[in-house]
């Protein structure tokens, strides 16, 4: 039966050692939280590392043991690997730049070697616990390769990835200098997903300019197979906090809290230490806050909790000793005998203090310079059982997107931090009352249990989609059943696509004119009584008359604005107007001065802008732009825009090759009907076929096809074995039967 493994690097307990036993702690961290009862149904595993070094190989089978009666694999890492593996390439290299520290970051080779080889290690774990249809849901910045050694190994498998920590812009990411196998990493997975839109955005940006793959809508097709990048917001157990703080446990805890401060006011800030959550500014800002507005002296407390992280690295000492300094002189320049303006905590705390520090404050200060989400504020939210209470929350925060009513800033601007936090001390309790209702019908809707079903399901839905649009290999068992349908028909009718599928493309479209043997080919086929062949073409009808009109064939070109059949001149299928031409070969010409390289050929019912001279990466990028510029500019009009290998298509919306090629269909009488193409555009043809119809793709891409073919010499190639009329024992050898 099939199951799903959950990868991380860590699983959801923590392994500790006391006096030589060896016990257990879980986690309640929102991804345990969200996956909790999953990980425990039917077959299901989580598999990770179980924070502890574990040597003694005894220890070892009785943590697997153990773990096991709770659905977990442990993933034994070494003191070595956890220096360089976790707290050096994970947190050393990919935290800072993630994050937009990159002048923190470590670009140390051996520190990467170790990444690689527990990734690998990871991949091991996963392979000897998986089957063929699994689900395998891998999470975070420490396993971005596994992924792909996955699919290596696993290669039907159902992988999804999330990302928890910000994706960088193209131009952060680059520095890194395995930028490409990371991202190739990632690409193993059907679905990749992140936080928000701009992280996807960002990932889809980068995967462009430094592997040269497109997107259209999410999707990545990389020829072998698509995947689709989406974003999800992580949500919190809205009930979970919400009951907690609501219990009398809680509300105890909260009035004594309340009792041991003067100050008519709180504030609550709870931060893991780190420079990513800028600490030092909002010290700054609260200092600035408390110099501008005297009266709130004595009257307003920041209760800030700050749990100790990575106390080890250099640059977290440093950090630790920048905030106690702030909080020491703060303190020393403010505070009176009764009062001190903040009360510093560096350490953590069970979740019941945590809420009754929520129910406590009246204000929460959650600014950091980064953050893929940030829980923090959505429990804040949560805890607000009187709907009283404000959330002043950073914009660079992944959870700054969904909660717009919170007071947003910027946490690098400490003027607008101080004015928001008199706002914040000085807002009224019906408005109060508004914003944080709003704020929890929306983190109650989205909540940690919504994203784990809207991700599984959208991975779920990746798979159908991936196996709707799967083809077979045209083998050779596939060959002889197609060679006897040949045979045995009266009458056959064949649309070949001729760039992609009869000859391969080049970088300039004119280069394409048939060889001698394609023209040969044509001939033969064509003579056959029996055998009526349409030649399908996006290029201009004179290009077509001038290469291929003295043969005994019909063509379709321009995408189906133009038809000929032998022996007659073309005639379009449709009255068409071309009035729309002059607007969009303006927009076209802005593109083609924007990047060198790029062409506009002029058809007539068309234009395309061709990119395939220009710089890798490059012209992807700018295709991008301009398909998104057209497809706005199309909305309202009966233009459509077709993105296709390496160019750029507009035309008017009834024209299709699907559309030319039922008219040979409805026209012409046929038992056997063979149609090959290699793109998007060809997606009509293949669509406008009879079911009995043997349809074949170039390439490995997703398609309605029912067959694929690796090279146009291998349809070549086909098509010449079917002339020979040979049975299926001479039917072998070759490239297409080996493949």
């Amino acid at each position: 039966m099939a199951k799903l493994i959950i990868v991380s690097n860590r699983l959801p307990v923590k392994l500790q050692e006391k006096e030589g036993e060896l016990l257990f702690k879980a986690s309640e961290g929102g991804l345990a939280t969200g996956l909790g009862s999953i990980y425990k149904e039917g077959d299901n595993v989580w598999i990770g590392w179980p924070g502890l070094v574990v040597e003694e190989a005894e220890k070892q089978q009785k943590v697997v043991e153990d773990l096991k009666k709770e659905s977990m694999q442990p993933v034994f890492l070494t003191e070595t690997e956890i220096k360089e593996f976790y707290e050096g390439f994970s947190n050393e290299t990919l935290w800072p730049t993630f994050h937009y520290f990159s002048q923190y970051a470590v670009y140390d080779q051996k520190l990467w070697e170790t990444y690689v080889e527990v990734n690998q290690k990871f991949c091991e774990a996963v392979v000897a616990q998986a089957e063929p249809d699994d689900t395998i849901w891998v999470h975070d910045y420490q396993l971005l390769l596994l992924p792909s050694l996955l699919r290596e190994k696993l290669p039907d498998c159902t992988i999804g990835f999330f990302q928890h920590i910000p994706f960088p812009s193209y131009e952060v990411f680059r520095l890194l200098p395995w930028r490409k196998e990371l991202l190739e990493g990632m690409l193993g997975s059907d679905l990749v997903g992140f936080h928000t839109y701009d992280d996807m955005r960002h990932f889809l940006s980068s995967v462009n300019r430094i592997l040269g793959y497109g997107s259209m809508h999410g999707w990545i097709n990389l020829n072998s197979r698509s995947l689709l990048v989406d974003s999800f917001p992580m949500g919190i157990d809205y009930d979970k906090y919400s009951g907690i703080a609501d219990t009398e446990e809680v509300a105890r805890r909260a009035q004594i809290y309340r009792n041991n401060l003067v100050a008519e006011k709180v504030i609550i800030s709870i931060d893991r230490l780190d420079y990513s959550k800028g600490i030092p500014k909002r010290l700054e800002a609260l200092e600035k806050f408390l110099e501008k507005y005297p009266e709130f002296h004595g009257k307003v407390t920041l209760v800030m909790l700050v749990v100790p992280s990575r106390d080890e690295v250099e640059k977290y000492k440093e950090l630790k000793e920048e905030v106690d300094e702030m909080v020491g002189r703060i303190n020393g320049k403010y505070s009176d005998i009764n009062w001190n303006p903040i009360q510093y905590f560096y350490r953590s705390y069970p979740l019941e203090t945590l809420s009754a520090l929520y129910v406590m404050a009246d204000v929460a200060l959650v600014t950091p310079m980064r953050d893929g989400m940030n829980l923090v504020c959505k429990e804040y939210v949560a805890s607000r059982k009187d709907q009283t209470g404000v959330l002043i929350l950073s914009e660079m925060a992944g959870a700054s997107k969904e909660l717009s009513d919170a007071i947003l800033i910027n946490p690098n601007d400490i003027n607008q931090m101080v004015e928001s936090l008199y706002k914040a001390l000085t807002m009224p309790v019906e408005e109060q009352k508004v914003h944080m209702k709003s704020m929890q019908d929306t983190i109650k809707r989205y909540n940690i249990h919504h994203w784990v079903s809207m991700f599984m399901d959208r991975l779920s839905y990746v798979k159908i989609k991936q196996l709707s649009m799967a083809t077979s290999y045209l083998d050779q068992a596939t060959f002889q059943e197609l060679t006897h349908s040949y045979e045995s028909a009266s009458s056959r009718l064949f649309f070949l696509e001729y760039d992609g599928a009869l000859v391969d493309y080049t970088n300039k479209p004119l280069m394409a004119r048939p060889s001698d043997d394609l023209i040969d080919l044509l001939q033969r086929l064509s003579s056959n009584p029996k055998n009526k062949v349409v030649v399908v073409s996006s290029r201009e009808k004179d290009n077509m008359e001038d290469w291929l009109g003295h043969l005994n064939i019909d063509i379709i070109a321009e995408h189906g604005v133009w038809i000929k059949q032998k022996s007659t001149g073309w005639q379009t299928v449709l009255s068409l107007m071309d009035d729309w031409k002059n607007d969009i070969r303006l927009i076209l010409e802005l593109y083609v001065d924007r990047t060198p390289g790029s062409f506009i050929e002029e058809k007539d019912y068309s234009l395309v802008w061709h990119y395939r001279k220009v710089e890798t990466g490059l012209g992807d990028l700018r295709a991008r732009e301009l398909v998104n510029h057209l497809n706005f500019l199309a909305s309202n009009s009966n233009l459509q825009v077709l993105d296709g290998q390496m160019a750029v298509e507009v035309k008017a919306q009834e024209i299709n090759k699907g559309k030319a090629t039922s008219y040979w269909l409805s026209k012409y009488p046929h038992k056997f009907v063979l149609a090959i193409g290699d793109d998007w555009g060809d997606e009509d043809i293949f669509k406008a076929m009879p079911r009995t119809a043997y349809t074949v793709k170039i390439g490995n891409g997703q398609s309605v096809a029912k067959y694929h073919l690796d090279t146009c010499q291998e349809a070549r190639w086909m098509l010449s074995k079917l002339l020979q009329h040979s049975s299926a024992e001479q039917a072998t050898g070759g490239a297409m039967m080996t493949g």
